[in-house]
């Protein structure tokens, strides 16, 4: 579902407005003057974008695409851009993931290896659980020989609020199967950097 198709279901921007008119208040704003009159309506509409996530299902995607072939080297798709908000402050963090695994039979469409990150990432989340959470379902839809996913990204949580760190990067992986062997995981490190 691209941004084009995506329609927000208006009780809920509704919904999402009023607490957004309360919490402007609360921080000493007019939600009335001229900049802010439309503005808990947009934010209604851009949280239910942002955690679509919630309402798609990953494995289904992954299935839609599903096809019988005897490949068993490894496929990788890198530097799939994504944006998520952590859920500890409601703040983006966003960057890369790269995905490999490596067939059992089955693959998979490519891109929907990006949709399930998308799916993911438009939850409230942690890097970590979302990086596990696209290796589980990668593992458990394809049932493949194996799946590494690592992923780097910027948290604005620390970069505009407490250490304030500009340039720290967060990088987390998660594997299964024949990434268990420090050999594949060293051939897929070198195929994404």
């Amino acid at each position: 579902m691209d941004l084009q198709q995506f329609n927000p279901d208006t009780t809920k921007t509704d919904r999402i407005a009023e607490h957004v008119e309360a919490l402007l208040r609360e921080i000493g704003e007019d939600p009335e003057r001229e900049g802010l009159q439309r503005t808990p309506h947009r934010v209604g509409k851009a949280m239910q974008f942002l955690t679509k996530g919630y309402h798609e299902d990953p494995e289904a995607i992954l299935r839609s695409a599903l096809f019988e072939e005897d490949y068993r080297q490894m496929v990788v798709v890198k530097d799939i851009d994504f944006y998520s908000l952590c859920e500890h402050h409601m703040l983006p963090f966003f960057g890369k993931v790269h995905v490999a695994y490596i067939p059992n039979g089955r693959i998979t469409g490519l891109s929907k290896i990006a949709r399930v990150v998308d799916v993911f990432a438009r939850r409230l989340q942690v890097q970590e659980r979302l990086t596990t959470q696209i290796k589980d379902c990668i593992q458990q839809t394809l049932d493949p020989l194996g799946v590494m996913v690592v992923i780097e990204a910027e948290h604005l949580c620390m970069q505009m609020r407490g250490v304030q760190k500009q340039h720290a990067m967060t990088v987390t992986s998660d594997f299964t199967g024949v990434f268990q062997h420090a050999k594949t995981r060293e051939e897929f490190m070198k195929l994404i950097h």
